[in-house]
């Protein structure tokens, strides 16, 4: 996925979750901040981020510009961090439209449907593929951008709705689909590249990683994908090892 026009600028506070104050060319401006989580190892007073500018295209918008991307320095390494909520969901639908993501019915030479945003149960999952057959993978998108020693968790916050989406697709792993053979798949979308691998945020959440243990117990494929990430770009990039119920060895 692209994103148009883009500005340097430097974060300098966060009054509220949805809106930051960044100074572009030495002025400051009310920024919308496109990512509800806390991201305060990220949104550090003084850091770079990318913005994009909305100048000739505001529509209903009230702030010009949108945060997309931060550069959060580790030592002397600087490492791009889109943080962009809604990017995991479009870079998972130009993937799997293009058969990269590691899931079953896309290597099959028959036809699949990929459908976006299907109910099921009492939640709406991101990603339905229905097979010829009939036969569903349904698939829930989870964006990343905590990251601690290039390993990555989620979530940064308690999700209840996260904790939800995982319990429906236990359901469906169990035989709560069409005819007892639909698939279940949640897949980390990592914000960023060059990580070791990737694990649930026990601390922040441990009903998220209780049922994300149940899940892979269930059945349920766990994949997690780091992505390349540029200030005007994001794409899916290669697979991370996933560990759920305890962390890798260094």
């Amino acid at each position: 996925m692209k994103y148009e026009k883009i500005k340097k600028a430097k974060f300098i506070e966060r009054p509220n979750r949805f809106v930051a104050i960044c100074e572009i060319d030495g002025e400051r401006h009310r920024v919308h901040v496109k990512n509800t989580g806390r991201c305060r190892e990220l949104l550090v007073p003084g850091v770079t981020v990318w913005l994009e500018d909305f100048e000739g295209r505001m529509g209903s918008r009230k702030m010009r510009y949108s945060l997309v991307c931060v550069e959060k320095k580790t030592g002397d390494r600087i490492r791009l961090v889109n943080m962009d909520s809604q990017a995991p969901n479009k870079v998972a639908k130009e993937a799997l439209e293009e058969g990269l993501i590691d899931i079953g019915c896309l290597s099959s030479r028959e036809p699949v449907k990929i459908m976006s945003e299907k109910t099921y149960g009492d939640s709406r999952l991101d990603f339905c593929l229905e097979e010829a057959s009939g036969r569903k993978t349904w698939i829930e998108v989870k964006g990343v951008t905590l990251e601690n020693d290039n390993v990555v968790s989620f979530p940064d916050a308690p999700t209840e709705r996260g904790a939800k989406h995982v319990r429906e697709l236990i359901n469906i792993a169990k035989g709560g689909g069409h005819s007892g053979e639909d698939r279940a798949a949640i897949l980390f979308v990592i914000q960023m590249e060059n990580v070791e691998y990737f694990t649930p945020n026990e601390e922040h959440d441990p009903d998220f990683a209780s049922a994300l243990a149940d899940a892979e117990k269930a059945g349920v494929d766990i994949l997690a994908y780091d992505c390349k990430a540029t200030p005007d770009s994001l794409k899916l990039g290669d697979k991370v090892k996933v560990s759920v119920t305890k962390s890798l060895s260094p």
